[in-house]
């Protein structure tokens, strides 16, 4: 297993030679809150991440045993001037660009608090798995401000925009067994698993071709919002960047054979 640091605060942790890789929020003594120095630590290690080929699934964890993420760091916030504030705005929206946009798949391991800018980079992620003990939210307009890091986009893409509305209008703090029954998080498993079930969920996705995940997530990803017609052309496109890969012609060669597929563009 290899680790390589971003700033003081995330940590990538590589799972042998599988393609699944750990992004570890790691700043436990203000419960991963987003500073300005960790919201660039993500960004970089998204850059880092998002270029490299060999990379098939990235779960997003936390090494505080009570938090994933509790939001942006209000008390470095408190101490910024209008001008501060401006300056911070690009590199905290890159840290949830940063997420968002890796085009592999990507899951949050979510225990604990994870609201505000917390639960916007878990629903940054294609999937969610919680464990008993998660606490989700945007309470962002309690202290004046909005969900600055995609919550108004993508709340609303999971849950449909009157219940997206309703979460974020009352800034109301909802435990792990309601968010499951409303589709805030994709699966839910007891205290203290959220982990490794992310990580055996990551093992079973990265089983697949990863050309044909990056490209599977290209469609999911650019047809939302689209009516059908343009959203099947996005998936034809998508699927002739595949159709006539080395990952295509191996896959079907070990279903034809019995075995398991050794993907060429994972090698």
């Amino acid at each position: 297993m290899g680790e390589e640091r971003f700033g003081e605060f995330v940590l990538v942790r590589r799972h042998g030679e599988e393609g699944v890789v750990e992004l570890v929020l790691d700043r436990p003594k203000a419960m991963n809150a987003v500073s300005t120095e960790m919201a660039r630590s993500v960004a970089g290690a998204c850059a880092a991440l998002g270029g490299d080929a060999g990379v098939r699934v990235v779960v997003v964890t936390s090494t505080h045993e009570r938090a994933f993420c509790v939001g942006a760091d209000l008390k470095e916030r408190n101490s910024f001037s209008d001008a501060d504030l401006v300056r911070q705005r690009p590199v905290a929206r890159a840290a949830y660009t940063g997420v968002l946009e890796l085009p592999m798949p990507t899951i949050a391991a979510v225990h604990g608090f994870a609201l505000g800018g917390g639960f916007e980079l878990a629903l940054a992620c294609d999937l969610i798995v919680a464990d008993g003990t998660a606490v989700v939210g945007l309470p962002e307009v309690s202290v004046g401000v909005i969900p600055g890091g995609g919550g108004t986009q993508l709340l609303p893409r999971r849950v449909g925009a009157a219940r997206a509305a309703e979460l974020i209008f009352t800034a109301r703090r909802v435990e792990a067994e309601e968010a499951y029954r409303l589709g805030l998080v994709d699966q839910l498993v007891p205290g203290g698993e959220d982990r490794s079930a992310a990580l055996s969920l990551a093992g079973r996705i990265a089983a697949n071709s990863p050309v044909g995940l990056r490209a599977a997530k290209r469609a999911l990803r650019l047809g939302q919002g689209l009516d059908l017609r343009a959203g099947l052309e996005v998936e034809d496109a998508a699927w002739r960047s595949v159709a006539f890969s080395e990952d295509r012609a191996e896959g079907v060669a070990a279903f034809a054979e019995r075995r398991a597929p050794r993907w060429p563009s994972a090698s």
